[in-house]
């Protein structure tokens, strides 16, 4: 990845995008260090918002990565001068359409806090910044995802928030770029710990847990109500 350590004049302001207040919180919080140069602008996505947003941070937790209409629907708003995805997921296809799309930064889930604000400082400054792809590696401190506090991992907890919304086991394989198999091997782990025997105590558990997502703050976004 690419960035410099020079720090922008004001705070840059930056709206943080995804469904779940959960994951929101977890990363609002990694920039509690650096309010000096990171102004998170908002968390509730229904707010109205009346300034231009220097920078919007699209968390990819448990979205349909396949689908890119959301990516391409926050380039096209004109509230916000950069987008930038915001995940784990590194398949080359995903960062091409991405930045086919617009978007001025592509930037992993395991860069620290100082290597996320220096990231999206460069961003701001017009370049466009995407991390190094390498292997799955665990989240950065102090992110924060629905059931971790019950010791599921962030990728099992995509898996079951994926599973929450009704898709099959061969869905979230397309959608998280895993195999059957790992995907099988991921839920029986979510079980193990969930106690659930079968898929529709996972789903009733998901539910009752914050694995039901929002979508209200991406159809915000999008132009909606």
């Amino acid at each position: 990845m690419t960035t410099t350590t020079n720090a922008t004049t004001r705070p840059l302001t930056v709206t943080l995008v995804d469904d779940y207040d959960v994951v929101l919180m977890g990363l609002a919080h990694m920039f509690d260090s650096y309010r000096d140069r990171i102004l998170v602008s908002e968390i509730d996505a229904n707010a109205v918002l009346h300034d231009s947003i220097d920078i919007v941070l699209y968390d990819s937790f448990a979205q349909p990565e396949s689908d890119h209409h959301e990516i391409a629907g926050l380039v096209a708003n004109p509230q916000a001068r950069h987008v930038v995805v915001y995940t784990w997921n590194f398949q080359p296809e995903l960062v091409e359409t991405a930045l086919g799309q617009g978007v001025h930064g592509y930037l992993s889930k395991t860069l620290p806090a100082r290597e996320l604000v220096e990231a999206l400082e460069a961003v701001a400054r017009g370049e466009i910044v995407v991390s190094e792809p390498g292997r799955r590696a665990p989240s950065a401190a102090g992110l924060d995802w629905p059931g971790r506090r019950e010791g599921i991992t962030d990728r099992e907890s995509e898996i079951l928030a994926l599973i929450t919304q009704g898709k099959s086991n061969a869905e979230v394989a397309t959608l998280t770029y895993l195999s059957p198999n790992t995907v099988k091997s991921y839920i029986r782990s979510v079980y193990r710990k969930i106690g659930a025997e079968s898929r529709t105590q996972a789903v009733l558990w998901g539910v009752g847990h914050g694995f039901t997502p929002d979508h209200h703050r991406i159809d915000h976004w999008l132009g909606g109500p």
